[in-house]
């Protein structure tokens, strides 16, 4: 999975605003302000506060 550089430019933490990065080994965005991870769906980025989950490790 690799996310074009100036979509995640655009894309924000919904809960927090901050901004996403992809996470290590996951298929999904991550967030270092509020340690919320966002999965990643058929290449597309799910940004549901719903569907967040904490983590503990540090973005790739």
């Amino acid at each position: 999975m690799s996310i074009d550089h100036h979509l995640l430019d655009l894309l924000a933490c919904p809960q927090c605003k901050g901004s996403l990065q992809p996470c290590a080994q996951r298929q999904a965005l991550c967030c270092s302000r509020c340690h919320l991870q966002y999965p990643i769906r058929d290449d597309i980025p799910v940004l549901l506060i719903d569907e967040a989950k904490p983590y503990e490790d540090k973005p790739a």
